[in-house]
């Protein structure tokens, strides 16, 4: 399950990461770890960016990218 498979509001845990290795320390820079809880807070239409809160903050990350964050739901 992926980031993208969450709807607003639901709330995850990362598990990990499907993608090349410049991709994962961009995120790991960004705060997402793995063992941390986030949050859809909304995603925007078209194909557009997702908005996240990590921790005490939100982020917003292409859907591409949330496309290769392995989560599983809380």
């Amino acid at each position: 399950m992926t980031i993208n498979n969450l709807k607003p509001g639901e709330k995850a845990a990362i598990v990990g990461f499907n993608g090349d290795l410049q991709l994962q320390a961009r995120l790991v820079e960004m705060g997402l770890l793995p063992g941390i809880e986030i949050r859809l807070v909304k995603a925007a239409p078209l194909s557009g960016p997702v908005e996240l809160k990590v921790r005490d903050y939100y982020i917003s990350i292409r859907r591409k990218d949330a496309g290769k964050i392995q989560v599983a739901p809380l």
